[in-house]
């Protein structure tokens, strides 16, 4: 997912006071003061042999330790919560110049392995020391267990009243696994809360400053450290921004128009290989294809794939437009396409199995508790019924999934706090593709107006999520590395081309 507030008299209080951070040796103690100046014990980031991941930590030189921070800002003195860092320290210490914290997006998902990146981007690992973070609730901090058998909520509505119904019942039944035995921690499973721990961070590392660098959800939880703390922020990068305004457990709901688009521009390459794929010789026969496909259930793998499933294995799919994410894609197409008689390529079971078992990462377990936490959302199920036929016609495909009713609809708390209104003038470079499928470029460039100090980098003619590091564009990796290293934001916004192919 993302691929994704909260204000009470009680929390204004907390933003004004405790919430901000360490207090120097003229300010007066806060609650606070025993999280902002705890004891960092770094360690081996491998927890057994079996622990691939953390191997792969130590072997790129990381270390990985614990900070704790209370699970209610209110109450500091309350109960804790472990968040899990790793660090690869900068390689150049003589001209380090301070932290730089990772956030992979999600929200869901688990931050740790994100300092080796470095190897990415050696310019920025020489002058920081590269920090991941598993945010609260998610990897290996304090867990949310939430009891599915599913590694996402994400389904389509599918085509009739019907098959909606089916949706909201799986949405009942999933906002009830999350529900057991995780009623006292939901509350605290939000963005804002997230926010406070970074700077529980910063301040634990002994650092004046964080600089950020976040994709897709990471994007409004940095912009949420601006609005909070921004005073403490120094270099920000923001990658494929999530639209402010909209953000929340509804944010595909006007992404339906880029998820089309990307489809489209993937058909054009399908039909340009038609004689490897057997997809159609022309967008309009490829997409014609495809919705068969959507239209004509298939038993696969072990599994029925219906137009519940289809949109939302076409979206998850379309996260890059790089040749072989697009031959992964035209390779599952064809299977389906044949309606089951032959073995479903790896990927494609290995999608399935998560989706229907849950055995994938199923960072939108604790993931979904974030989106709950952040904003409510109507809960009678016929509002977005109404909402999908008002939009069918336009949105045949796309829409009855990125309309479609979530578990935050039947959440068992309420958010504690109002979702956080973004808007200042902190300085921070925002980056994205324009044809992005999951954060669609107006979304992108409704968070660049509201960070009135940003400038932004466009990869044009990119249907892609994610650009910098991602896309392989030498002119956006040029740029945002350039910011990072020397702190000079572009005098003006930058729109970067691909190359022809």
């Amino acid at each position: 997912m993302l691929l994704i507030k909260s204000g009470t008299a009680a929390a204004m209080a907390l933003t004004a006071g405790i919430g901000l951070g360490a207090a120097g040796p003229a300010q007066a103690a806060t609650p606070l003061d025993r999280f902002h100046h705890q004891t960092i014990t770094w360690r081996s980031c491998a927890t057994g042999p079996g622990d691939q991941m953390g191997r792969q930590m130590d072997a790129a030189g990381a270390r990985c330790a614990t900070v704790l921070v209370p699970m209610d800002y209110r109450r500091p003195q309350g109960r804790t919560l472990s968040i899990a860092l790793s660090r690869i320290k900068a390689t150049d210490s003589s001209r380090r110049r301070g932290v730089l914290l990772l956030n992979p997006g999600g929200p869901g998902g688990a931050g740790l392995s994100m300092p080796l990146l470095g190897k990415e981007m050696p310019a920025v690992a020489a002058r920081y020391d590269l920090v991941g973070m598993d945010p609260r609730f998610v990897g290996r901090s304090t867990p949310i267990s939430c009891r599915w058998q599913t590694d996402t909520f994400l389904r389509s509505a599918g085509p009739d009243r019907r098959a909606f119904d089916e949706g909201v019942r799986l949405a009942e039944q999933l906002a009830a696994g999350c529900a057991e035995g995780n009623l006292q921690t939901l509350p605290y499973a939000t963005t804002r809360n997230t926010a406070r721990d970074m700077d529980v961070i910063r301040a634990a590392l002994g650092e004046r400053k964080l600089s950020y660098l976040g994709y897709s959800y990471g994007t409004y939880l940095g912009a949420t450290y601006l609005q909070m703390f921004g005073s403490r922020a120094d270099r920000v990068v923001l990658d494929s921004a999530v639209d402010p305004r909209v953000y929340g457990p509804r944010m595909f709901s006007r992404a339906a128009p880029a998820m089309d688009a990307a489809l489209r521009r993937w058909a054009s390459w399908a039909a340009s290989h038609d004689d490897k794929y057997g997809l159609g010789g022309t967008r309009d026969a490829v997409l014609t294809t495809v919705e068969k496909i959507n239209r004509h259930p298939v038993q696969i793998g072990g599994y029925r794939v219906d137009a519940h499933v289809v949109p939302y294995w076409l979206f998850a799919r379309l996260y890059s437009d790089d040749p072989q994410s697009y031959a992964v894609l035209a390779e599952e197409a064809r299977a389906l396409s044949r309606g089951g008689e032959t073995p479903p390529p790896a990927s494609l079971q290995e999608f399935l199995d998560g989706l229907f078992t849950g055995s994938g990462e199923a960072s939108d377990r604790a993931g979904t508790a974030i989106l709950c936490g952040d904003r409510a959302v109507p809960r009678d199920p016929a509002t977005y019924y109404r909402d999908i036929q008002r939009h069918r016609a336009a949105e045949p495909l796309f829409g009855p999934l990125a309309r479609n009713i979530t578990p935050c609809a039947f959440w068992p708390v309420k958010p504690l706090e109002a979702p956080t209104r973004i808007g200042n003038d902190v300085p921070a470079l925002i980056v994205g593709a324009a044809g992005d499928p999951a954060t669609p470029y107006p979304g992108q460039q409704a968070m660049h107006r509201a960070l009135t100090g940003s400038r932004m980098i466009t990869l044009n003619d990119a249907f892609r999520h994610g650009a910098y590091l991602a896309a392989g564009n030498a002119c956006v990796d040029t740029k945002v590395t350039s910011y990072l290293v020397d702190g000079a934001l572009p005098g003006k916004d930058v729109t970067c081309d691909r190359p022809a192919v």
